[in-house]
């Protein structure tokens, strides 16, 4: 296989065609695990598209809340897509080969909408701390303008930061193995099989690795520490519950999305597993599962999203109700 060579700083810097991955091969019925996803995959595009479109169409849903609900649901969509389709072609259909520049965009489309899901989960927290702790004076600061541009700003910094770690891989060579072992082109596998030696670049990637998981997970810590000292100073038993209980659909995203991660993270770095693919599967899991969820426990129990969908599933069936009666009418006249 050749290898394309590109000058860089007066250097030459050699890239690959492609890279191969073989993570996750050493499991047993790894197919069928697949073929889970590929379920979790439909669901993921119907419900988040059902959300989209609800919220979009129906000008009572745009207020900061249901923005912020609107731009989760774009989030889990574009990530569940740019990992799951690409799992089906390696694991199913058995091509594994994925192009160099390839490899390079869904390694960003992944960690940049990871960063994006971890920001999202932090924004809904900050909706939940300013309709609790300042319900009176919710309306005059969170407008729809300041959870556009406070969305904006995560959008930007997110794309922009996660640009730059990955244009670090432009800058190496790769000149020994071509074997990425992982279940898509992942930052560190592929990291490791440079054959240049860039450790400045790698100590700044890992440190934003860290500040885009535990910085969005740290602002929704004090969102609900700020929640809770409001909770408890009200003095009717009632109202702690009542606010407490809009909170409840949000903890479980936060627990379901950072809380595996984390754990993963951590146990990957300090214990050694038996099977080398566990900590891959276990990740993939935490990754893929999360964007399925969150339009089902979070969106579509909420009121007014439920009530929507509900009318416009109504209005499909009716609709396609007469189709079938105006299809079977034309049948008797031609008869």
């Amino acid at each position: 296989m050749s290898l394309l060579r590109t000058v860089f700083n007066d250097s030459v810097i050699i890239h690959p065609p492609g890279f191969y991955i073989t993570g996750l091969q050493t499991l047993p019925y790894i197919s069928v695990y697949v073929i889970f996803l590929a379920f979790v995959y439909v669901v993921t595009v119907l419900f988040n598209s059902l959300v989209i479109y609800v919220i979009v169409f129906n000008h009572c849903l745009h207020t900061p809340k249901f923005v912020a609900v609107g731009n989760l649901a774009v989030i889990d969509l574009v990530l569940n897509t740019c990992i799951i389709p690409s799992m089906i072609n390696i694991f199913l259909i058995k091509d594994n080969f994925v192009p160099f520049n390839l490899c390079l965009a869904q390694m960003y489309v992944y960690y940049a909408f990871g960063t994006l899901e971890s920001f999202a989960l932090a924004i809904l927290a900050y909706d939940r701390m300013i309709a609790i702790c300042v319900s009176l004076r919710k309306n005059s600061i969170n407008t729809q303008q300041s959870m556009s541009f406070i969305i904006g700003l995560t959008w930007c910094f997110s794309l922009g930061i996660i640009a730059f770690a990955v244009g670090i891989m432009t800058r190496l060579s790769f000149c020994n193995s071509l074997t990425v072992l992982s279940y898509f082109c992942d930052y560190s596998p592929v990291y490791r099989l440079a054959c240049n030696d860039y450790t400045m670049q790698w100590t700044v990637a890992n440190s934003l690795s860290f500040l885009i998981l535990i910085v969005p997970f740290t602002l929704i810590c004090l969102s609900y520490v700020s929640i809770l000292v409001t909770v408890f100073r009200m003095k009717s038993l009632d109202s702690r519950v009542k606010a407490l209980a809009t909170c409840i659909e949000h903890i479980i995203l936060v627990a379901i999305f950072h809380l595996p991660l984390i754990t993963i993270f951590n146990i990957s770095f300090y214990l050694h597993f038996i099977n080398d693919d566990l900590p891959f599967l276990c990740l993939s899991l935490a990754s893929c599962t999360p964007p399925c969820i969150n339009p089902m426990v979070y969106s579509l129990k909420t009121k007014e999203i439920r009530n929507r969908a509900l009318a416009l599933v109504r209005k499909t069936k009716i609709a396609t109700d007469q189709e079938k009666k105006r299809h079977w009418r034309g049948l008797t006249t031609k008869m």
